[in-house]
């Protein structure tokens, strides 16, 4: 299959993806792709991450265990593109439906949308219930700006790991570049973790994970500076990218930062700053941070609208993309 066919294939996922999502009703009934690569992560967890181990065969336990998972899982891609590839037509529509599977835009929008809704609807507690299903800070602590900063630095970090990164290695290597990359973020979201049973077992992970991220995190400045200019006009999307350059590094991640940047400058407030996790304080700059403090529920509706120009413009350009390599 040439990459005007994978590029093509991509599109109509991104298409159905936006559309359909992810269905309930089909996931109550099998299990999502994620979660059997997540099964298999906690099985290597559970083998070869003990306590009695010391620190240096944890590290080398969880390098080679994210390793074996990670050729484990191209094969897996080689293998099905091939059968699919047998199939033609039929092949390739199935094909579209498994890339569709492993992107996040209408379930993202559909989570975030409900912080918003839950905070016209149910106050603040309405609110904190929503936002606790998509981010790790302890919701007691969020006020109500609290709550839709919280949305909206979601809403952002995932449009670069959720959709932009699984697209980017799709296009690049087909389905085994993105059942690699989705086996390793969900490492990464399982293990990747700076404690005490993670430190050593996940840093392997975490920093591939980090490097897989790299290109997508700064793309998704190109793409949310396009859906800002959608949605507010010229000077939204050159205050995203202009936020992005100057503030993602005040972030503790290396990639999550250009998004957040992004979508703090487009929508003109501050995010990311102190927050707590688990029970821990965590101290972070505030990106943007001659942005307006506080966040409301007209801004979480804003960043959607965002977020929508932004997957619509990353379809369009992955067309644009397939037809140039078809004909070229």
């Amino acid at each position: 299959m040439g990459m005007g066919c994978t590029l093509f294939i991509l599109f109509l996922a991104l298409v159905l993806d936006r559309i359909v999502g992810d269905p309930d009703a089909l996931w109550r009934r099998v299990p999502h792709p994620v979660v059997l690569f997540g099964k298999a992560i906690g099985a290597m967890d559970r083998l070869f991450n003990e306590k009695r181990l010391s620190a240096e065969t944890r590290r080398f336990n969880g390098a080679t265990g994210i390793a074996v998972l990670l050729a484990a899982s191209v094969f897996l891609g080689v293998v099905l593109h091939r059968v699919l590839a047998s199939f033609g037509l039929f092949g390739a529509a199935i094909e579209i439906a498994v890339v569709a599977v492993f992107l996040a835009q209408k379930s993202l929008h559909d989570h975030v949308r409900a912080v918003s809704v839950g905070l016209r609807e149910g106050g603040i507690e309405g609110g904190r219930q929503a936002v606790s299903m998509i981010v790790g800070r302890d919701p007691a602590t969020l006020d109500e700006p609290a709550v839709c900063r919280a949305g909206i630095e979601s809403l952002a970090e995932n449009f670069s790991d959720g959709v932009v990164a699984p697209a980017f290695w799709y296009a690049l290597f087909g389905l085994p570049g993105l059942f690699a990359y989705k086996m390793l973020n969900t490492a990464d979201s399982m293990i990747g973790h700076k404690n005490a049973k993670y430190l050593d077992f996940g840093w392997a992970s975490a920093r591939l994970d980090d490097l897989a991220n790299w290109p997508a995190a700064r793309l998704s400045i190109l793409f949310i500076a396009a859906g800002a200019w959608m949605a507010k006009g010229r000077a939204a999307a050159r205050a995203a990218i202009g936020a992005a350059l100057r503030d993602a590094g005040l972030h503790r991640s290396p990639n999550s930062g250009w998004p957040e940047a992004a979508m703090a400058g487009a929508l003109g407030i501050g995010l990311a700053g102190p927050r707590i996790y688990g029970g821990a304080r965590v101290d972070e700059p505030m990106m943007n941070a001659s942005g307006r403090t506080v966040a409301t529920a007209a801004d979480i509706d804003l960043s959607l609208r965002i977020f929508s120009g932004a997957c619509a413009v990353l379809a369009f350009a992955v067309l644009l993309a397939a037809l140039g390599a078809g004909l070229f």
